[in-house]
């Protein structure tokens, strides 16, 4: 009897004790569906209950295509993403790629954004605004703007991007206009897929002088996968890449997610794997 009654005692000391450090072993993982960057063709913003700060490299092949990776090649990026508080979060990155002729290029990025709507909370919805600069490809520099929407569910997520972007050089237009959007759905555990769509140079739509070569647009599966209790988080999508319009203008270097060479139809393909570090 006292054997059982000591047994019983440990046991409980024990569990007290695991159930003790459960919080904070939890707070610096991601629970499920929690990842850094569950889609890769839109900005998400951080809150009090999702990673303060992320590393996160990622890498692009494509081809007849020019994005921030690269020009028509393999690609690489290296990003931080981190929680400032007060709902606000800074993204940064630096871009290497490796064109098909064997010259190499590089590019860097940094935003900061607050969510306006939303933010404090992981799941329901939240919509923000953030401004950033950037030099591209060609060493063109531009500031931009970003309006980001997104709402997350145990079951199913979706968020979206807009972006109004400056470059100071004459041979750009005055703004460009890029959009994205994804959903994904829960599969299995912390598994989840669905679709991503970008459009990039929408301005072309209206204007045919547009100085990217005209509107471009990519439709293709978006998977990612985070698992419960790791600081690991995995991204997967692309596409093809449709051009909607065509202008006389030949495609620039700046920094494009899906891009333009010449006037052909192209695809990217992208993956990401993110590293969250923690409070």
């Amino acid at each position: 009897m006292k054997k059982s009654i000591l047994t019983l005692l440990i046991i409980a000391l024990i569990s007290s004790s695991v159930m003790a450090q459960l919080p904070s072993f939890s707070k610096s993982m991601n629970a499920v569906g929690n990842a850094a960057q569950p889609f890769l063709f839109s900005v998400n913003t951080f809150t009090s209950e999702t990673p303060f700060v992320s590393i996160s490299a990622s890498g692009n092949y494509a081809e007849r295509t020019a994005g921030p990776f690269g020009y028509d090649g393999v690609d690489q990026q290296l990003a931080v993403k981190g929680y400032l508080g007060n709902r606000f979060t800074l993204l940064a990155n630096a871009d290497l790629g490796f064109s098909r002729t064997g010259s190499t290029a590089s590019a860097q990025q940094a935003e900061v954004i607050r969510d306006f709507v939303g933010g404090k909370s992981f799941y329901g919805a939240r919509f923000g605004v953030g401004l950033g600069a950037n030099r591209d490809f060609s060493s063109v520099g531009a500031v931009f703007s970003r309006i980001t929407a997104a709402f997350e569910s145990p079951t199913w997520r979706i968020g979206g991007n807009l972006k109004f972007e400056k470059a100071f050089a004459k041979d750009r237009d005055g703004i460009d206009l890029i959009s994205s959007i994804g959903y994904q759905h829960r599969i299995a555990g912390a598994f989840f897929a669905g679709i991503e769509a970008v459009g990039e140079d929408l301005e072309g739509f209206w204007e045919t002088d547009e100085a990217e070569g005209g509107a471009k647009l990519l439709l293709g599966p978006s998977l990612n996968y985070a698992p419960m209790y790791s600081r690991f988080s995995f991204s997967l999508s692309g596409g093809p890449v449709f051009y909607a319009t065509h202008s006389t203008v030949l495609g620039s270097e700046a920094i494009r997610d899906i891009g333009t060479a010449g006037t052909q139809n192209g695809y990217s393909i992208r993956a990401m794997v993110a590293f969250n570090i923690g409070r």
